[in-house]
Protein backbone atom coordinates (compact mmCIF):
# COMPACT_ATOMS: atom_id res chain seq x y z
CA UNK A 1 0.00 0.00 0.00
CA UNK A 2 1.50 3.32 -1.00
CA UNK A 3 -1.17 5.98 -1.06
CA UNK A 4 -3.88 7.32 1.22
CA UNK A 5 -6.69 9.46 -0.09
CA UNK A 6 -7.04 12.88 1.48
CA UNK A 7 -9.93 15.08 2.60
CA UNK A 8 -10.20 18.42 4.40
CA UNK A 9 -8.48 17.01 7.49
CA UNK A 10 -6.11 14.45 5.96
CA UNK A 11 -4.19 15.49 2.85
CA UNK A 12 -3.48 13.09 0.01
CA UNK A 13 -0.23 11.35 0.79
CA UNK A 14 2.22 8.83 -0.62
CA UNK A 15 3.99 6.74 2.01
CA UNK A 16 6.67 4.12 2.33
CA UNK A 17 10.33 4.29 1.35
CA UNK A 18 9.94 2.79 -2.12
CA UNK A 19 6.78 4.67 -3.12
CA UNK A 20 8.07 8.07 -2.04
CA UNK A 21 11.50 7.49 -3.62
CA UNK A 22 9.93 6.58 -6.96
CA UNK A 23 7.54 9.53 -6.81
CA UNK A 24 10.48 11.87 -6.35
CA UNK A 25 12.44 10.22 -9.15
CA UNK A 26 9.54 10.29 -11.62
CA UNK A 27 8.43 13.82 -10.82
CA UNK A 28 4.96 13.14 -12.23
CA UNK A 29 3.11 13.80 -8.98
CA UNK A 30 4.64 16.91 -7.36
CA UNK A 31 5.07 16.84 -3.60
CA UNK A 32 4.13 19.73 -1.37
CA UNK A 33 6.45 18.55 1.42
CA UNK A 34 8.29 15.50 2.68
CA UNK A 35 7.97 14.18 6.23
CA UNK A 36 10.67 11.90 7.65
CA UNK A 37 11.41 10.44 11.07
CA UNK A 38 15.07 11.44 10.75
CA UNK A 39 17.66 12.56 8.22
CA UNK A 40 20.10 9.71 8.88
CA UNK A 41 21.42 7.18 6.36
CA UNK A 42 18.14 5.30 6.06
CA UNK A 43 16.41 8.37 4.67
CA UNK A 44 19.45 10.00 3.08
CA UNK A 45 18.59 9.35 -0.58
CA UNK A 46 14.98 10.47 -0.21
CA UNK A 47 16.01 13.66 1.61
CA UNK A 48 18.59 14.39 -1.11
CA UNK A 49 16.06 13.88 -3.91
CA UNK A 50 13.57 16.14 -2.14
CA UNK A 51 16.09 18.94 -1.67
CA UNK A 52 17.13 18.70 -5.32
CA UNK A 53 13.50 19.30 -6.26
CA UNK A 54 13.09 22.05 -3.63
CA UNK A 55 10.55 20.02 -1.70
CA UNK A 56 10.61 21.17 1.95
CA UNK A 57 11.74 18.40 4.33
CA UNK A 58 10.25 18.20 7.84
CA UNK A 59 11.44 15.89 10.62
CA UNK A 60 8.34 14.76 12.53
CA UNK A 61 7.62 12.42 15.49
CA UNK A 62 6.14 8.99 14.82
CA UNK A 63 2.73 10.15 16.06
CA UNK A 64 2.44 12.50 13.09
CA UNK A 65 2.95 9.61 10.66
CA UNK A 66 0.47 7.41 12.49
CA UNK A 67 -2.10 10.18 12.24
CA UNK A 68 -1.59 10.69 8.50
CA UNK A 69 -1.40 6.96 7.70
CA UNK A 70 -3.41 5.22 10.45
CA UNK A 71 -3.70 1.88 8.66
CA UNK A 72 -0.53 1.70 6.59
CA UNK A 73 3.15 0.83 6.93
CA UNK A 74 4.62 4.28 6.40
CA UNK A 75 8.20 3.26 7.31
CA UNK A 76 8.81 6.74 8.69
CA UNK A 77 8.41 8.61 5.40
CA UNK A 78 5.37 10.40 3.98
CA UNK A 79 5.12 12.64 0.93
CA UNK A 80 2.24 15.13 0.92
CA UNK A 81 1.00 15.38 -2.67
CA UNK A 82 0.45 18.77 -4.28
CA UNK A 83 -2.64 19.39 -6.40
CA UNK A 84 -0.47 20.60 -9.29
CA UNK A 85 3.15 21.34 -10.08
CA UNK A 86 4.60 24.66 -8.96
CA UNK A 87 5.72 27.09 -11.63
CA UNK A 88 9.27 28.37 -11.80
CA UNK A 89 9.52 31.97 -10.52
CA UNK A 90 11.49 32.95 -13.65
CA UNK A 91 8.69 31.66 -15.86
CA UNK A 92 6.04 33.58 -13.91
CA UNK A 93 8.01 36.80 -14.16
CA UNK A 94 8.67 36.30 -17.86
CA UNK A 95 4.96 35.71 -18.51
CA UNK A 96 4.00 38.80 -16.51
CA UNK A 97 6.44 40.92 -18.52
CA UNK A 98 5.48 39.54 -21.92
CA UNK A 99 4.50 41.98 -24.65
CA UNK A 100 1.10 43.48 -23.99
CA UNK A 101 1.16 42.57 -20.30
CA UNK A 102 1.41 44.85 -17.28
CA UNK A 103 2.65 42.77 -14.35
CA UNK A 104 0.27 42.26 -11.44
CA UNK A 105 1.55 39.62 -9.04
CA UNK A 106 0.52 38.43 -5.57
CA UNK A 107 2.87 37.41 -2.75
CA UNK A 108 1.42 35.60 0.27
CA UNK A 109 3.41 35.80 3.50
CA UNK A 110 2.48 32.77 5.58
CA UNK A 111 -1.14 32.02 4.62
CA UNK A 112 -1.83 28.70 6.37
CA UNK A 113 -5.56 28.13 5.81
CA UNK A 114 -6.17 26.14 2.59
CA UNK A 115 -9.59 27.72 2.12
CA UNK A 116 -8.04 31.19 2.23
CA UNK A 117 -5.39 30.24 -0.32
CA UNK A 118 -8.02 28.70 -2.58
CA UNK A 119 -10.22 31.80 -2.39
CA UNK A 120 -7.24 34.08 -3.12
CA UNK A 121 -6.29 32.01 -6.16
CA UNK A 122 -9.87 32.30 -7.42
CA UNK A 123 -9.90 36.09 -7.04
CA UNK A 124 -6.38 36.42 -8.46
CA UNK A 125 -7.32 34.48 -11.58
CA UNK A 126 -10.53 36.48 -12.06
CA UNK A 127 -8.76 39.83 -11.66
CA UNK A 128 -5.99 39.16 -14.16
CA UNK A 129 -3.08 38.35 -11.85
CA UNK A 130 -0.32 36.55 -13.77
CA UNK A 131 1.11 34.64 -10.83
CA UNK A 132 1.02 34.00 -7.09
CA UNK A 133 4.07 33.34 -4.92
CA UNK A 134 4.08 31.46 -1.62
CA UNK A 135 6.97 30.65 0.76
CA UNK A 136 8.31 27.13 1.02
CA UNK A 137 7.83 26.99 4.80
CA UNK A 138 5.20 28.00 7.34
CA UNK A 139 2.51 28.26 4.67
CA UNK A 140 -0.07 26.00 3.08
CA UNK A 141 0.81 24.57 -0.32
CA UNK A 142 -1.27 23.40 -3.26
CA UNK A 143 -3.31 20.74 -1.50
CA UNK A 144 -6.49 19.10 -2.77
CA UNK A 145 -8.45 21.29 -0.34
CA UNK A 146 -6.90 24.41 -1.87
CA UNK A 147 -7.79 23.17 -5.34
CA UNK A 148 -11.40 22.59 -4.30
CA UNK A 149 -11.69 26.00 -2.60
CA UNK A 150 -10.32 27.71 -5.72
CA UNK A 151 -13.28 26.42 -7.76
CA UNK A 152 -10.98 25.42 -10.61
CA UNK A 153 -8.81 28.54 -10.59
CA UNK A 154 -5.75 26.55 -9.48
CA UNK A 155 -5.67 24.97 -12.94
CA UNK A 156 -5.34 28.39 -14.59
CA UNK A 157 -3.13 30.26 -12.11
CA UNK A 158 0.65 29.92 -11.99
CA UNK A 159 1.84 29.44 -8.40
CA UNK A 160 5.53 29.69 -7.54
CA UNK A 161 7.15 28.62 -4.30
CA UNK A 162 10.22 30.48 -3.06
CA UNK A 163 12.55 30.04 -0.07
CA UNK A 164 12.69 33.75 0.80
CA UNK A 165 10.03 36.38 0.08
CA UNK A 166 12.31 39.33 0.87
CA UNK A 167 14.77 38.23 -1.79
CA UNK A 168 11.94 37.75 -4.24
CA UNK A 169 10.78 41.30 -3.52
CA UNK A 170 14.26 42.63 -4.28
CA UNK A 171 14.26 40.68 -7.50
CA UNK A 172 10.89 42.08 -8.55
CA UNK A 173 11.99 45.61 -7.73
CA UNK A 174 15.11 45.20 -9.86
CA UNK A 175 12.77 44.19 -12.71
CA UNK A 176 10.89 47.50 -12.39
CA UNK A 177 7.93 46.20 -10.39
CA UNK A 178 6.59 48.22 -7.47
CA UNK A 179 5.86 46.10 -4.40
CA UNK A 180 3.08 47.12 -2.00
CA UNK A 181 2.20 45.44 1.31
CA UNK A 182 -1.22 45.39 2.89
CA UNK A 183 -0.50 46.34 6.50
CA UNK A 184 -3.08 47.30 9.15
CA UNK A 185 -0.57 49.69 10.75
CA UNK A 186 0.17 51.63 7.55
CA UNK A 187 -0.94 55.26 7.41
CA UNK A 188 -1.91 55.24 3.73
CA UNK A 189 -5.29 53.90 2.54
CA UNK A 190 -5.13 51.24 -0.18
CA UNK A 191 -7.01 53.44 -2.66
CA UNK A 192 -4.10 55.91 -2.54
CA UNK A 193 -1.74 53.39 -4.10
CA UNK A 194 -1.16 53.53 -7.85
CA UNK A 195 -1.88 50.11 -9.32
CA UNK A 196 -1.79 51.16 -12.98
CA UNK A 197 1.84 50.20 -13.55
CA UNK A 198 3.75 46.98 -12.84
CA UNK A 199 2.88 45.95 -9.26
CA UNK A 200 3.20 43.08 -6.82
CA UNK A 201 0.87 42.97 -3.81
CA UNK A 202 1.89 41.36 -0.52
CA UNK A 203 -0.74 39.93 1.84
CA UNK A 204 0.06 38.53 5.27
CA UNK A 205 -1.01 35.33 6.97
CA UNK A 206 -3.90 34.81 9.35
CA UNK A 207 -3.45 36.66 12.62
CA UNK A 208 0.15 37.77 12.09
CA UNK A 209 -0.13 39.79 8.90
CA UNK A 210 2.95 40.69 6.86
CA UNK A 211 6.15 40.07 8.80
CA UNK A 212 8.22 43.19 9.59
CA UNK A 213 11.20 42.08 7.49
CA UNK A 214 8.99 41.49 4.46
CA UNK A 215 7.12 44.75 5.06
CA UNK A 216 10.37 46.72 5.23
CA UNK A 217 11.49 45.28 1.89
CA UNK A 218 8.39 46.67 0.14
CA UNK A 219 8.20 50.04 -1.60
CA UNK A 220 5.07 51.13 0.25
CA UNK A 221 2.22 49.86 2.42
CA UNK A 222 -1.43 50.64 2.92
CA UNK A 223 -4.41 49.53 4.96
CA UNK A 224 -8.12 48.88 4.43
CA UNK A 225 -10.19 51.21 6.66
CA UNK A 226 -12.17 49.35 9.31
CA UNK A 227 -15.29 51.28 10.30
CA UNK A 228 -16.89 48.69 12.57
CA UNK A 229 -15.84 46.97 15.77
CA UNK A 230 -13.68 44.19 14.26
CA UNK A 231 -10.02 44.97 13.74
CA UNK A 232 -9.35 43.27 10.43
CA UNK A 233 -10.75 41.30 7.52
CA UNK A 234 -10.07 37.75 6.45
CA UNK A 235 -6.97 37.71 4.20
CA UNK A 236 -8.94 36.39 1.23
CA UNK A 237 -11.49 39.20 1.61
CA UNK A 238 -8.68 41.75 1.87
CA UNK A 239 -7.07 40.38 -1.27
CA UNK A 240 -10.35 40.61 -3.17
CA UNK A 241 -10.87 44.25 -2.15
CA UNK A 242 -7.37 45.37 -3.11
CA UNK A 243 -7.14 43.37 -6.33
CA UNK A 244 -10.39 44.80 -7.61
CA UNK A 245 -9.23 48.30 -6.76
CA UNK A 246 -6.31 47.51 -9.05
CA UNK A 247 -8.75 46.32 -11.72
CA UNK A 248 -10.79 49.53 -11.31
CA UNK A 249 -7.74 51.74 -11.70
CA UNK A 250 -6.40 49.84 -14.69
CA UNK A 251 -9.68 49.78 -16.54
CA UNK A 252 -10.21 53.45 -15.73
CA UNK A 253 -6.85 54.39 -17.20
CA UNK A 254 -7.77 52.45 -20.32
CA UNK A 255 -11.12 54.27 -20.63
CA UNK A 256 -13.17 51.20 -19.72
CA UNK A 257 -15.93 50.84 -17.16
CA UNK A 258 -15.56 48.25 -14.41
Amino acid sequence: MAQADGNDNFPEVIYGLHAVREALRAGVRPLQRLLVLATDRQFGEIVRLAKEQRVPVHVEPRAAFDRLVPAGHHQGVVGVVAAKAYAEPDDILASAQAEGQTPMLVLLDGVEDPHNLGAILRTAEASGVQGVFIPERRAVGLTSTVAKASAGAVDHMSVGRVPNLSRLIERLQSAGIWVYALDAEATKVYTELDFRGPVALVFGGEGKGVRPGVRDACDDAAHIPMLGKVGSLNVSASAAIVLYEAVRQRRGSAGKKL
